[in-house]
């Protein structure tokens, strides 16, 4: 199959389809005209939000068997009519369900404890500790609007808490053991906070209005990180300022464009958007509940799956499904500094048995595929630079399946990258630092020359 991809996205979900036996073609900078002008060609299409798939599009898509949505949600596509023509859509709520679940949670516990206005005091010489009293989500009761991949993600974040969770679906018997579902009016007499976890469409457009915030029996919470296009956030700001809602978690905004890009290119935002830009009730973040680091291979290798289901009839069991490109294979060797290597390699071979040389101790094993593999066990000396900069008196080497992919995904993960990466007759070499400032050696070794 020859795809298409409009829009930027994990190196996984290229390789992925590549090793499907697709061809990928990619075009992250031409207009949806030129595009339209070619999509003829191709027999899928892999987007995330750059613009509408509208009905002059896929009348034009001749050939297109699928579009993946590297997202949760197909709002950017004309639904009803790519079904019509037999076009299979692919979207991929399971790959940033977590995320999304994590960053709810977040928002909420910051909110409650005034963590945002905390800092800032703090930071201009302000020491307020009874201002910044905090709440307990334990002995509140949470209610959620839409229970699909995202609200149960967050109601499974909320175990931990002795909480009541409820929630209203337009699906009957979606409940599980993280949560009851109910009416809407029983969630209405019992929230302490309204968690929104529905899909764009019809029904939960403007679903947040004063209608329906009139008739919750007590104040409430409110997070938003579905759809920007669910509040109203007029009706929120008069609900705030009547004291009907306490404060709110808003990942989203309705003044957002349909590429969730920037929302500061509408010049004409309203005063509710100051109101809530001002409040310290008001946590706000720019549509990244589910943009983590993981996510992005998550949604990545999802849509790769469901291509690889749908169109190769391949399935993938859950224990095989890691999400992840294979990276490293084991480890490679243990570096660390001594005061003697000399007298710390002759203690090893005399009580321990090592088969010690110039280098250190060389273990040979086998792999899963019963290759040989080894190991390097190296002591340094003290005043050795080589794992510079780190500056531990260690240093580990994790053997890995292919180096240049793998450095491509740590550059685009945002993992630090120390000098070039180099070669020798027994496999390539690169260094990175770690999450806690280590530094590591990758291998892609050639064991056949040790």
């Amino acid at each position: 199959m020859k795809v298409l991809h409009l829009d930027t996205n994990h190196p996984v979900l290229l390789l992925g389809l590549k090793k499907l036996g697709c061809s990928n073609d990619e075009d992250y900078t031409s207009s949806k005209e030129e595009i339209e002008a070619i999509i003829h060609k191709y027999e899928g299409v892999v987007i995330r939000s750059r613009f509408t798939i509208d009905k002059t599009f896929l009348d034009k898509a001749t050939n297109v068997k699928f579009i993946a949505r590297v997202g949760a949600g197909l709002e950017s596509i004309d639904v009803a009519y790519a079904e019509k023509k037999g076009i299979k859509l692919i979207s991929a709520p399971e790959g940033n369900r977590n995320a999304v679940g994590e960053h709810a949670l977040g928002m909420l516990l910051s909110l409650f404890n005034k963590l945002k206005q905390a800092d800032s005091q703090i930071r201009n010489g302000r020491w307020l500790r009874e201002e910044n009293r905090g709440l307990e989500l334990d002995g509140k009761t949470v209610g959620l609007i839409g229970y699909g991949n995202m609200g149960k993600s967050f109601a499974k974040k909320l175990r931990g808490f002795d909480v009541e969770v409820l929630c209203y679906d337009i699906k009957e018997n979606v409940g599980d053991e993280n949560c009851r579902q109910t009416t809407l009016s029983e969630i209405q007499e019992k929230a302490d906070v309204l968690s929104i976890h529905t899909p764009y469409n019809e029904l939960s457009d403007k679903m947040i209005n004063r209608d329906l915030i009139s008739l919750f029996k007590k104040p409430f919470y409110l997070i938003n990180t579905a759809r920007g296009s669910a509040v109203v956030t007029d009706h929120l700001m008069e609900a705030m300022e009547m004291g009907k809602i306490k404060g709110a978690c808003l990942d989203v905004l309705e003044y957002e464009k349909g590429s969730f890009e920037n929302l500061f290119e509408n010049e004409n935002l309203p005063t509710s958007f100051s109101y809530l830009t001002q409040s310290e009730n008001v946590l706000l973040s720019p549509h990244v509940a589910g943009w983590t680091v993981e996510s992005k291979i998550k949604l990545a290798q999802t849509c790769v799956d469901k291509v690889a289901a749908h169109f190769f009839d391949i399935h993938l069991k859950p224990t095989e499904n890691t999400t992840t490109l294979a990276k490293v294979t084991g480890i490679g060797g243990v570096f660390f500094k001594c005061p003697s290597p000399e007298k710390t390699k002759a203690w090893y071979k005399k009580h321990l048995g090592f088969d010690v040389d110039s280098y250190g101790s060389t273990f040979w094993w086998q792999d899963q595929n019963g290759q040989k593999a080894s190991t390097q066990w190296s002591p340094f000396k003290q005043e050795s630079n080589y794992f510079a900069p780190s500056t531990k008196d260690f240093m580990f080497n994790y053997r890995v399946k292919d180096l240049d992919q793998l450095l491509k995904d740590l550059k685009a993960e945002g993992v630090t990258l120390i000098d070039k990466p180099e070669s020798f007759s027994y496999g390539k070499f690169a260094w990175i630092l770690d999450v806690d400032g280590n530094k590591i050696e990758l291998w892609e070794p050639i064991d056949s020359e040790l």
